[in-house]
């Protein structure tokens, strides 16, 4: 069935994972005369059944975040209620009990719609999501929820910010709990065939440093399973110095630590530039989120395809066209969005277009690319580079796509631009991919799909439309890249690192990314036909 776990890790991963979510949802198709679906839904949800015996369908997924970060989610996920659990809990207890309840957090106006089964609801505003429990359309299984109490969202007293802060929490609940046997093990036995892990979490806060504790223990437990790691940075850019330099490190150290171990790592920060058919608020996370999940979503787009679809591409397969050489596990993420429906004609005629590159070896039928202005790359630069953002990582080069970068592997996803799989010729796709290895082109695998992207009410107004009234879907265009680029970045963070004398283990830190930069250089190669991992 191949099977995707996800791995939820902190307030700003439950964001994105709550659009990311909403659109999974969005897919299922509940009327027996329209087209079935192209999503096999099994991927991403399990079947299982309520306390009352009723069909549940909840999703694959593992929902960590601190006290008070939930929201007004139900402690059984809403599906599951219990009752009072406190009667059951007097007969356990003969004494006096003295409660002490926090204030109950109001339910939104859009929530309450949606319990109400209402067909039209509020429309959300940036004041309105206080918590990523406010736009949820999913309900979820209690083992799903798993509510840390050592920290409080948002607390100065005790914040959740340093890197080691987080290593040892992971220690702490593992030594008590043993978290792979509680909380993971259940959800992968119940997998027939587990495609792979995904892990949304932050990469500069304490969250990355239980994330590299956790991964560490998902490699020992499943070593051939893909785990991939969406690491969230702040793009905000107005840190006081002290709290920028913390973020900093805890980048650098999420780096050195998580990407040696997954299968890919993949930096998201909000863009430093964006388009102007992009308006939004950048210091909502709502806003952040949305724009963020609407590019990862797009590019996997092919791991969640029904079997005998040819746009159908699993992790593995996607992991193979990026990581060329065997040990470039980090990519860029980009991504545009055509929001004007009528240039889709022209720029599905341009996609049927024919590539010319002298370097190519001469034949009758040269594949396909993306876009005319891109013809003799290959490859395609798009409007978003969300690992170009105004983080510490991402905001050490002036420039993402310069012409001295050197692309390695490059997938692509094109969503909502053709109106059928028979518009594209895939034994030509496939030989033009032979004859650019050939040539010492990058490597350039590319994924089309008629599905456009869904614009939710749970979706925030930010993308600019040219169409008359409320337009529900947008094409959209996603790429996924190994290049060069990483190695410039990767040789900034290292030279910050070496100038703050704070850090600890700083030489050896230092010399872990410089060995990550070397991965990235032009010409690198491992020397190994095998296998890394």
């Amino acid at each position: 069935m191949h099977e995707i776990l996800t791995l939820q890790l902190g307030h700003r991963a439950n964001y994105l994972a709550t659009h990311f979510w909403n659109t999974q949802e969005s897919y299922f198709n509940y009327d027996p005369a329209s087209e079935p679906s192209r999503i096999d839904h099994d991927i991403h949800f399990r079947a299982g059944k309520g306390p009352g015996g009723e069909d549940t369908y909840t999703p694959r997924t593992l929902i960590y975040d601190l006290k008070g970060g939930f929201g007004n989610l139900r402690k059984w996920g809403g599906l599951y209620d219990q009752g009072d659990v406190e009667e059951d809990l007097k007969t356990l207890w003969n004494g006096s009990v003295v409660k002490q309840k926090d204030a109950p957090i109001t339910q939104s106006r859009y929530q309450r719609a949606l319990d109400e089964g209402l067909e039209k609801v509020p429309k959300l505003s940036s004041q309105d999501v206080r918590y990523w429990s406010d736009f949820a359309h999913v309900f979820h299984h209690p083992r799903s929820i798993v509510q840390i109490n050592d920290y409080e969202l948002g607390s100065t007293i005790l914040p959740f910010e340093k890197w080691s802060s987080g290593e040892d929490l992971f220690s702490s609940l593992d030594k008590e709990h043993d978290l792979l046997d509680r909380d993971v093990r259940p959800w992968a036995e119940e997998c027939d065939q587990m495609q792979g892990i995904q892990i949304f979490a932050g990469a500069d806060d304490a969250w990355g440093g239980f994330s590299s504790r956790y991964v560490e223990a998902l490699r020992d437990e499943y070593g051939k399973t893909s785990l991939w790691f969406w690491g969230l940075e702040e793009a905000g850019g107005r840190d006081q110095r002290t709290k920028a330099s913390l973020r900093t490190v805890n980048v650098a150290q999420s780096l050195q630590a998580i990407s040696t171990l997954v299968s890919m790592y993949i930096p998201m920060a909000l863009s430093s530039t964006l388009p102007p058919y992009v308006q939004m608020d950048q210091n909502s996370p709502w806003h952040i989120s949305g724009l963020l999940s609407m590019a990862l979503e797009t590019i996997t787009l092919p791991s969640r395809q029904k079997p005998g679809n040819t746009n159908r591409g699993l992790l593995s397969d996607i992991e193979a066209a990026l990581n060329v050489n065997g040990n470039q596990k980090i990519a860029d993420l980009q991504c545009s969005v055509i929001v004007d429906p009528s240039v889709q004609q022209t720029k599905r005629e341009s996609i049927a277009e024919a590539v010319t590159d002298s370097r190519l070896p001469p034949s009758d039928s040269q594949g396909l690319v993306g876009y005319e202005d891109e013809m003799e790359k290959g490859h395609s630069t798009l409007d978003m580079d969300f690992s170009s953002g105004k983080s510490s990582l991402t905001a050490l080069s002036l420039r993402q796509w310069d012409k001295a970068n050197h692309i390695f592997g490059q997938v692509e996803s094109i969503r909502g631009l053709l109106t059928s799989e028979q518009e594209i010729d895939e034994e030509d796709q496939a030989t033009s991919g032979k004859r650019r290895r050939l040539a010492s082109l990058p490597n350039v695998e590319k994924y089309y799909d008629p599905l456009p992207y869904p614009l939710l009410d749970s979706f925030p107004e930010i993308l600019l439309t040219k169409t008359e009234g409320v337009t529900k879907t947008v094409v959209v265009h996603g790429s996924l890249s190994t290049t060069t680029q990483m190695c410039k970045r990767t040789e900034g963070l290292r030279n910050l690192v070496l100038r703050m004398s704070k850090v600890a283990d700083r030489e050896s830190l230092s010399n872990a990314l410089g060995e990550i930069a070397e991965a990235y250089k032009e010409g690198w190669d491992s020397g190994s036909d095998e296998d890394s991992d």
